[in-house]
């Protein structure tokens, strides 16, 4: 009954003047707005008690919360990516403030899964470009993922892609740097058969 809780909570708060009652009540109703699946309800309550009570002992609790609050928010890759920026941002706030914190193993998990979401968007542009016949933004786009995400899972996609827009260019030599180098760190990637027909059509 997470909707009594919140409204119970809120009448605590706003009928004592207590202030560590207070900041319990706003952490009480942040809480059971996350348990109730209204992240983005619950996001703006932590934000706000991060904004008023920038001192507090729970801020590393709080900021985990806030990014996964973003976390549980993030969409599909081809969508607005506004969330997982957010949780990204948050959980490197919490690693970078509270390097002790007992979430700090989980959150650098949670990152890298920012960081990839983000990634596999960056591809699926660079991918819409190289269709649309935008093969400068392609390149432009894909080279960006490679320098951005080092550890990015999929970089033989991108890898692909990337040479694929080289040669729309009429690009060979950068294409067949970039078609090797598929080659020599991705040795078992699915994208190696297609791309030795490539560089066999084209060279």
């Amino acid at each position: 009954r997470y909707d009594d809780a919140v409204a119970s909570w809120k009448k605590v708060r706003d009928s004592y003047y207590s202030p560590d009652l207070n900041k319990l009540a706003e952490l009480k109703i942040a809480e059971a707005q996350y348990l109730a699946e209204n992240f983005d309800e619950a996001a703006a309550s932590y934000t706000a008690f991060l904004k008023e009570h920038p001192r507090d002992e729970r801020l590393a609790e709080v900021l985990y919360f806030l990014g996964m609050s973003y976390y549980k928010q993030m969409r599909s890759k081809d969508r607005d990516q506004t969330a997982a920026e957010n949780a990204l941002k948050v959980f490197r706030r919490l690693v970078a403030d509270y390097p002790s914190d007992k979430r700090v193993e989980e959150t650098g998990f949670l990152i890298q899964r920012c960081r990839n979401r983000l990634a596999e968007h960056e591809v699926y542009v660079g991918r819409f470009y190289l269709r649309t016949g935008h093969y400068q933004a392609a390149v432009n786009r894909l080279n960006g993922i490679l320098e951005d995400f080092p550890n990015y899972y999929y970089r033989d996609e991108a890898f692909f892609y990337l040479g694929t827009a080289y040669l729309s260019l009429q690009q060979k030599k950068e294409a067949a740097a970039t078609f090797n180098t598929l080659f020599d760190q991705f040795p078992s990637s699915q994208y190696i058969i297609e791309s030795q027909k490539i560089l066999e059509k084209n060279y």
